[in-house]
């Protein structure tokens, strides 16, 4: 059912997504919910939003409240991409009651919907349940769930995230999505807490080549400082510094598959960022990048004259682990 109440979700908006070679338009909604069960990793601020200790009950209609928001303000025909987000996991039942996932379902019936989640929340049962409402025949995969992945170094998941599942985990869970008919969108995060820039880059490009071997889709998040953190308790003490606009060329660049990328905080000091004078422009391109996929745009965004091009190379070849961050 869809709600009477009209509450607002944390936020929704309209925008454009590379599906394969199409542009789709795409409706972003973040749904608020009971919050992450997990609510541990490092760099989160999103844990903070959630209800407080509500019933199964009243979580529903607060959560049903919120559908009925985006049903009102959106027409479906403008969109034909849902993504779906909460401050934790869309499929996990103490964050999501199952009987809106039904809603949710019925509501975007025909949508190609991309929904995160934590692997364990991955029930073969449930995910072809939810596909089997979802779907009309307009999409061969009409769910994408998507993982947190972050990296596929078990190590450098664990102590500088604090993600609290392994890659096993991840690759189990998308046999399981696969199984019952869904795709896999893998989000990795570039340059976590306790890693130099050359440490950054380098797993980066591991963790990309293995997983597109899981997933049909990769999305790179530079990592951003958010408020209420344990990055940024460190980031405000000198001890981290987000990752150059410079290596987010060089790693889509030579990514062996297409890489999305949305730079949050994009050439702000807590956001990727090189010296303020070029930002603008890689940002911007970057953004471009992820709808066109021209590889040829970042060659060119690489040889943007800038000064700072050469602290860049710096940093990658002396910043070690004892001294880092060289810069700020």
């Amino acid at each position: 059912m869809i709600s009477e109440r009209v509450e607002k979700p944390l936020a929704s908006w309209r925008g454009k997504e590379r599906y394969g070679n199409e542009l789709l338009d795409c409706l972003t909604v973040i749904f608020k919910s009971a919050g992450c069960t997990w609510s541990k990793c490092r760099m989160c601020s999103y844990r903070h939003e959630r209800y407080d200790s509500q019933s199964c009950e009243k979580l529903y209609h607060h959560l049903a409240a919120q559908l009925a928001w985006v049903k009102a303000e959106y027409k479906p025909e403008e969109y034909q991409m849902v993504k779906i987000f909460t401050s934790g996991s869309f499929f996990d039942p103490a964050e999501v009651p199952p009987e809106f996932l039904g809603d949710v379902a019925t509501c975007f019936c025909g949508k190609l919907v991309i929904a995160e989640t934590r692997p364990e929340f991955i029930d073969t049962d449930g995910i072809r349940t939810f596909i089997e409402t979802l779907d009309n025949g307009t999409w061969e995969k009409p769910l994408y769930c998507a993982i947190g992945l972050e990296t596929s170094n078990d190590s450098i998941r664990e102590k500088c995230i604090n993600k609290g599942f392994s890659y096993a985990d991840f690759t189990a869970a998308a046999s399981r999505a696969k199984s019952a008919g869904a795709g896999i969108k893998a989000y990795l995060l570039f340059k976590p807490l306790f890693l130099t820039e050359k440490e950054s880059v380098d797993d980066m490009k591991q963790s990309i080549r293995d997983a597109s071997v899981h997933a049909e889709m990769i999305s790179m998040n530079p990592c951003s400082v958010q408020r209420r953190t344990e990055l940024e308790f460190y980031w405000k003490r000198g001890a981290y510094r987000p990752p150059y606009l410079w290596s987010v060329l060089s790693l889509l660049r030579d990514a062996p598959v297409h890489i999305t990328c949305d730079p949050l905080g994009g050439g702000q000091k807590r956001g990727p960022h090189n010296c303020g004078k070029c930002d603008y422009d890689l940002v911007k391109g970057i953004r471009d990048y992820s709808l066109n996929a021209d590889r040829e745009l970042i060659n060119a965004l690489l040889e943007t004259p800038c000064e700072c091009r050469n602290e860049w190379d710096y940093v990658l070849a002396h910043e070690a682990p004892f001294c880092m961050p060289l810069t700020r």
